[in-house]
């Protein structure tokens, strides 16, 4: 289905003038679509100008002056798009096509806005924008789908680019599973590790650049898949290599070959948008995504489209108030069926506690009385609307509403519950610890022992993600849930088999590295669970909290083009694992911070703003850590480390003051805590700034930097909850703290000021194409 090229950003107001994309051209990623924008910004100002019976010269100029603009741009735009067509042979055609429909409707529309030189420019002697308006709308739709058309073509020149990648890691891989020898092995993996690094940057712009948050989700499931397993790649390819004999070391190596190629193939499959042999996607499995096929008539409005089962269940039931035909009593019931059957997940799991089943069994009892009383209710007030009736009936839906919001309540808790437990029951790690104790020791009875106790955790851990993913409110969160369920399904029996290959050659240090990977594996993943749990009790609370992204680098389109590309330095694998490893951390740490801030009254406080621009700050850094978001290169993550350090330093100094308010005893630990928060910032300055030259020093100033910031973090962590009460103990005193957030200036001020390095790839395609239709905003309307 076709997508409308600015269908939220101004391409609304265009539709009124006849303006429109070609309708078989789907639009996929944001960068595409804001490119369009400006365009479509100035196309509409020209068409909708005011006919005035009088014009001035200075708005005959103006309209002269956008018709120019445009055509010159237009005319910058397509020569950049022929170069492109000129390097990829496949598109040429197609390329140039649209390169000549774009230039002749640019030059169409110089013609007819060539106006401030008329005595008369309504004369019908010569055809202008005020004489032949249709002929203005046909050269700009062309002109929108030309130009549209060109950017969809330079987006497939992106797609190829991973497939292309993709394609390499598939022929490395290959290599490695056949390799015999040490050294042999040692050179295609470097190869391979750097071709991993590439496809890593290449997804993770595609993943930021992709508007289905769906398939952004996906993205990020499968690229997270890749990033550990590479790691688990190395060390299980060494054991085989080094126990060739050894079953269980070639099964666990096997796994991790399986597993990359399948996150391989979902990558492509989300980036070119198709599933293998034709495949329809898999049905809803969730009470989310269930009920989502029941869409809402246009008498029903829905306030918010992400919710559970119950919560299009209740809009429906709403809906009733508007309209009492918009649906049939079948279609209800069958709705709320479908809610019941899948809280038979909750009531049938072992794991779920006796409470719980007694109240979702008794909710469900409850729910369909209700609705066989609305039911009844409903079906007279169809056939006679008496003031008694229409009452019975808001009483009955309102009732049926209730149930419902209880019934959802009820499974969250049940699964929130089930998940706060289990995590806190395992944050301990004592199987795996046991593991590795067995293992050394050659004690295949206890390594036997030990399996079976991970097999149930297993079990446990499977069944509490199968039970949020429920609960999870949104399709994104779904997914992480479904990735999770898939991860612990897939990464218990790979420790059990390094295990016991370990339990075989205890001596072994590479089979003993190697089970250290796939318990490190586990321990992150109930890490990312902790993260995945705080998010979906956001959502069911109503604190959605989509993480900012702090903006210290200029946007895409508004840099200088005229900028030196800076060379990214990349990471080989040791050293990105060890990074990644770091940035988790720093991930925990600012959901931590994200929670403090929210407890406090006043959102305003400076405190407060502060230390949501650092938790912003370090969530970028996290997202440098895993090849996603704004930050690039090595050198964007120090710039952002400096500005950290400023923002830093700034709430050094608001908590200086904030200590003149606070009671005489409380005023030195509060005094302690700033200057120990000015000294770390200090040092993270100094090391942010510091040159360095080769890939070993930059590699040691990225995991001080990220190093440092996760050590800033933590003492933030401490320092929110302190002066929350501090605050709290001196309300009845004067409050010290202006909400005047300094970072929001910084932000607009590195905005315009930093450098984005692009990288080779980046200099034909989508990027180059932006610059020159940026130009065409330099006239705004009047």
């Amino acid at each position: 289905m076709a997508t409308s090229p600015c269908s939220s950003s101004g391409f609304s107001s265009s539709s009124s003038s006849g303006l429109g994309a070609d309708a078989g051209l789907e639009i996929r990623t944001r960068s595409v679509e804001q490119t369009l924008v400006p365009l479509v910004s100035q196309i509409t100002t020209l068409i909708n100008h005011k006919d005035k019976p009088k014009r001035s010269d200075k708005t005959l100029q103006a309209i002269q002056r956008v018709g120019q603009a445009v055509n010159l741009a237009v005319g910058r735009f397509v020569t950049v798009g022929e170069a492109i067509a000129n390097e990829n042979h496949e598109l040429k055609e197609e390329m140039s096509v649209a390169c000549i429909e774009a230039r002749r409707a640019g030059e169409t529309i110089a013609q007819l806005t060539d106006v401030a030189s008329l005595d008369h420019p309504e004369s019908d002697s010569h055809i202008t924008i005020f004489t032949d308006k249709t002929g203005v709308v046909k050269a700009a739709r062309l002109l929108l789908s030309s130009v549209t058309k060109v950017l969809v073509l330079a987006d497939r020149i992106v797609i190829k680019q991973i497939i292309t990648s993709r394609n390499k890691v598939l022929a490395t891989m290959e290599q490695l599973e056949k390799v015999s020898s040490f050294q042999e092995f040692v050179q295609i993996f470097s190869q391979f590790g750097n071709e991993m690094v590439e496809f890593a940057h290449l997804t993770g712009d595609r993943q930021n650049d992709l508007k289905d948050e769906k398939k952004k989700a996906r993205m990020a499931a499968s690229r997270a898949v890749l990033e550990k397993c590479t790691m688990m790649l190395l060390t299980a390819s060494k054991t085989c290599l080094r126990h060739p004999d050894c079953e269980s070391a070639r099964i666990n190596k096997d796994g991790v070959f399986h597993r990359m190629r399948l996150a391989l193939e979902q990558v492509i499959e989300i980036v070119t948008d198709s599933r293998p042999n034709g495949e329809s996607e898999m049905p809803a499995i969730s009470i989310y995504s269930g009920i989502k096929e029941f869409k809402l008539h246009h008498n029903c409005v829905i306030t918010n489209s992400e919710g559970t089962a119950a919560f299009l269940f209740q809009n429906k039931v709403e809906g009733l108030r508007e309209n009492l035909y918009f649906l049939s009593k079948e279609n209800l019931s069958t709705m709320l069926e479908v809610i019941l059957e899948h809280t038979e997940d909750f009531t049938d799991s072992a794991y779920t506690s006796h409470e719980h089943r007694e109240h979702i069994l008794e909710l469900s009892k409850q729910a369909k009385m209700e609705l066989e009383q609305l039911v009844s209710v409903w079906m007279q007030a169809q056939n006679q609307k008496t003031k008694d009736l229409m009452e019975d009936l808001e009483v009955a839906i309102l009732k049926t509403c209730q149930c419902m919001n209880e019934l959802k309540r009820e499974v969250h808790s049940a699964a929130t519950s089930l998940a706060a437990d289990l995590l806190k029951y395992h944050t301990d790690h004592m199987v795996l610890k046991a593991l590795k104790i067995t293992g050394v020791e050659g004690n295949l009875e206890a390594v036997a022992e030990y399996t079976c106790k991970l097999s149930e955790q297993k079990e446990q851990l499977v069944e509490m993600c199968r039970l949020l993913r429920h609960v999870s409110g949104t399709e994104p969160l779904e997914i992480t849930c479904i990735h999770a369920e898939d991860t612990f399904q897939v990464t218990g029996p790979q420790i059990i088999s390094a295990a016991e290959t370990l339990a075989l050659h205890p001596s072994s240090k590479i089979a003993k590295e190697n089970l250290e990977v796939f318990c490190e594996a586990w321990e992150s993943q109930l890490s990312d669970m902790s993260v995945l749990l705080r998010e979906i009790n956001d959502v069911f609370e109503g604190r959605r909290g989509e993480k900012r992204v702090y903006l210290s680098l200029p946007r895409p389109g508004k840099h200088n083009a005229n900028l030196k590309a800076l060379k990214p330095v990349k990471l080989d694998t040791e050293e990105q694992a060890k990074i990644a490893k770091l940035g988790l951390e720093l991930h925990l740490l600012t959901s931590d911070v994200d929670s403090e801030t929210e407890k406090w009254e006043d959102q305003e406080n400076e405190i407060v703003q502060h230390g949501q621009g650092m938790s912003s700050m370090a969530y970028s850094m996290y997202l440098f850590t895993r090849g996603e978001g704004l930050l690039k290169t090595t050198q964007d993550l120090f710039h952002q480390a400096e500005i950290f350090a400023t923002e830093g330093t700034k709430l050094a100094a608001a908590l200086q003051a904030f200590s003149d308010q606070v009671h005489s005893d409380d005023k030195p630990l509060l005094l302690l805590e700033a200057e120990k928060l000015m000294a770390m910032c200090k040092q993270l300055q100094i090391t942010a700034k510091a040159s360095v030259q080769g890939k070993s020093a930059t590699f040691t100033k990225v995991d001080a930097c990220i190093l440092k910031t996760r050590n800033v973090m933590t003492l933030l962590c401490q320092l929110l909850p302190l002066c929350c009460k501090l605050l709290r103990k001196n309300k009845a005193g004067n409050v010290c703290l202006k909400p005047a957030p300094p970072w929001r200036e910084d932000r607009i001020r590195t905005g315009s000021n930093g450098h984005t390095a692009e990288r080779r790839t980046e200099t034909f395609g989508i990027k180059s194409l932006e610059h020159h239709v940026t130009n065409m905003t330099f006239l705004e309307s009047k």
